[in-house]
C-alpha cells in the first residue's frame, strides 16, 4: 500500500476537531495532525515503498509537539518499525481490509512550551506573550521568542498549546484555499501543450546551407 490509500483509510477514524496535512514540525513534517480543543495528535504514515531511516528524526521532533503520536505502518514496517518506537507511540497497521489497532497512544509527557510554539508564526508566538503581559517582544527574533518560552515559569504549557490549537484551526480555511489554487494552477498548466523551442542549427548545418545557397 502506498501513501495515499493510507491516507485514505486513515482521515475517516479522525472524528471531530480538524486535520492538517504536512505540518512543519521541528526539522521535519508530520504526514497528519488531527487538532481537538482537547488534544492534537500527529500521525506518521510509511507506505510500502517508504523506509524507517528517519524515524528517530521524526519521533525527536513530534515528542515535542504533541499530546500524542501515532505510527501507520503496512505489515513489512511492524517488525523493525516496533524497535525503534517508545511505548507510548501508537501503532496502526495498515492493509487492503483496513486499519489495524496494534497498540494505542498513549498520552506523552515529552510536550514542550516552545516546541509546540514553534508550530506557528513568529508574529503569532509575539502576539501570544504580548497578550499575557510580556513586554519588549515585538523585535525579538524567533530563536530568542522560543527561548524565553524555555526559560519562564509565567506560562504554563496548557495556555501556550490551546493557542496554538485554536490558531491552527482557524488557519485552516486559508491553508485549503491556497491548496485549492495551486491545484487548480497545476491542472491548468498540465492541460496545455508544450511549446517545443526550435532546435538550433549546429555550424557545421548553417556552413552547409551557405554553400548550397550561393
Amino acid at each position: 500500500m502506498n501513501d495515499p490509500e493510507i491516507r485514505a483509510l486513515l482521515y475517516p477514524l479522525l472524528v471531530g476537531g480538524v486535520y492538517i496535512n504536512e505540518l512543519p514540525t521541528g526539522s521535519t513534517r508530520v504526514d497528519v495532525v488531527h487538532i481537538t480543543e482537547q488534544f492534537m495528535h500527529g500521525y506518521e504514515v510509511k507506505g510500502d515503498g517508504d523506509t524507517l531511516q528517519r524515524v528517530s528524526r521524526q519521533l525527536g521532533c513530534y515528542a515535542g509537539a504533541y499530546d500524542f503520536v501515532t505510527f501507520v505502518v503496512t505489515e513489512k514496517h511492524l517488525p523493525k518499525l516496533l524497535l525503534l518506537l517508545p511505548e507510548w507511540v501508537g501503532v496502526l497497521v495498515a492493509s487492503a481490509e483496513g486499519l489495524r489497532a496494534y497498540r494505542p497512544a498513549l498520552y506523552n509527557a515529552t510536550v514542550e512550551r516552545a516546541i509546540v510554539a514553534d508550530l506557528l508564526l513568529l508574529e503569532e508566538v509575539r502576539q501570544f506573550l504580548l497578550a499575557r503581559g510580556l513586554t519588549g517582544i515585538s523585535m525579538l527574533r524567533r530563536r530568542d521568542v522560543l527561548n524565553l518560552l524555555r526559560t519562564t515559569h509565567s506560562i504554563p504549557l496548557s495556555a501556550v498549546a490551546q493557542y496554538v490549537r485554536e490558531r491552527l484551526t482557524a488557519r485552516l480555511p486559508q491553508r485549503l484555499e491556497m491548496r485549492a489554487e495551486r491545484k487548480a494552477v497545476r491542472e491548468l498548466f498540465g492541460k496545455r501543450p508544450k511549446h517545443r523551442k526550435p532546435k538550433k542549427k549546429s555550424k557545421k548545418r548553417r556552413a552547409t546551407s551557405k554553400v548550397k545557397g550561393a
